[in-house]
């Protein structure tokens, strides 16, 4: 399931997808199809242009922002906090060494920031190597190095350094919780990414409280075309895409109970 669902994603994002079309497109003209050339050559041109110059993207991006309301007050004496993984890119500190995060880092930061706050908070890390061939170092072990650095102690931390993908955090996550005695914990990661996770929490009957971080949009996104920033429409629309698609291939596999979760 895990291979599928990277191969998948591979082909089904916009970017690929425009591609794919263009290429159709191409096959069609040398086998002297024209109008169905034409036809394929237009969808890969409005595929471009919507992910690139308009703010589709960022619309189905903030609808999951917006799903969970980010708290305006610290919590109140937290006992434990989950942290999901897909912040450290595994692949350069395996060779590297250190901790070097990619864009969704607020959940680490944010994660550090309460352990010192509230220093009888334990951090339950969850996040393996995500990569295909499974041979980098797990997102839990790294981050050991980065509380360290900021002097937490590693007996606060629970690791869990094995799952891939979303599901396997909360699978993995549920037995770990229950051995380490905890409970009612935070549950910390990017905005766009807790309905999916809130949902397999529940699913799995485990009580958390949503602590979202790691916004990519203003939460005033208003639908309309955007001619300044084409790189990153087309990372938003990559991303509210994957999530959107994740939350349907759940849904219909049964691992969560709704497609708006």
């Amino acid at each position: 399931m895990f291979l599928l669902s990277k191969l998948v994603w591979l082909a089904a994002q916009p970017l690929s997808i425009a591609f794919l079309l263009t290429v159709l497109g191409g096959v069609f003209a040398l086998l002297g199809l024209r109008k169905l050339g034409g036809f394929a050559a237009l969808a890969a041109a409005l595929m471009l242009f919507v992910t690139l110059y308009t703010t589709v993207g960022a619309l189905a991006l903030q609808t999951l922002e917006n799903r969970y309301p980010k708290p305006v007050a610290d919590p109140s004496n937290p006992f434990c906090m989950i942290v999901l993984g897909g912040a450290i890119e595994t692949q350069v500190v395996t060779s590297r060494g250190g901790v070097e995060f990619n864009q969704a880092a607020d959940r680490f930061v944010e994660a550090a920031r309460l352990a010192l706050r509230y220093p009888q908070a334990r951090i339950l890390i969850s996040g393996g190597d995500g990569s295909f061939s499974g041979v980098y170092e797990g997102e839990a072990q790294a981050s050991e190095r980065f509380f360290a650095g900021l002097g937490i102690q590693a007996d606060r931390l629970v690791k869990e350094n094995s799952s891939r993908t979303t599901y396997e955090n909360t699978a993995y996550t549920t037995a770990l919780l229950k051995t380490e005695g905890l409970q009612n914990c935070l549950l910390i990661t990017s905005a766009f990414h807790m309905p999916r996770a809130l949902a397999l929490f529940a699913k799995a009957g485990i009580a958390v409280t949503a602590w979202p971080v790691d916004y990519r949009t203003s939460g005033k996104v208003e639908a309309g075309f955007d001619f300044t920033q084409p790189a990153l429409n087309a990372q938003l629309s990559s991303t509210a895409a994957r999530e959107w698609m994740a939350i349907a291939g759940y849904y219909l596999a049964g691992r969560i109970d709704g497609i708006r979760p």
